[in-house]
């Protein structure tokens, strides 16, 4: 997370559930990101994680958003694990 913070990236997830259970999973999860609620899935199906409000799940997606709001990158993720790496590896 660190190499993340030393570049000035930002991070932080998105789901579609409510502030309790984002909190819980972080804190059980020990998240040293903010998990963002779309409680309604407005985000999620503007940027193709979700099809509709009535989903209840959103896919796994990493967005590689850059400073001037551009999405630079969008990351179908089926696998979580070593993902930073790679990710920092690919913006450079």
């Amino acid at each position: 997370m660190q190499d993340f913070v030393n570049r000035d990236i930002a991070v932080c997830g998105v789901s579609l559930d409510s502030v309790e259970e984002n909190r819980a999973f972080a804190e059980k999860f020990a998240f040293p990101f903010p998990l963002l609620c779309d409680t309604d899935a407005q985000m999620s199906v503007a940027f193709g994680a979700a099809s509709g409000p009535d989903d209840q799940y959103a896919s796994r997606y990493t967005f590689v958003i850059g400073a001037d709001g551009v999405v630079e990158q969008a990351i179908d993720t089926k696998d979580p694990a070593g993902q930073a790496a790679a990710l920092l590896e690919s913006i450079g």
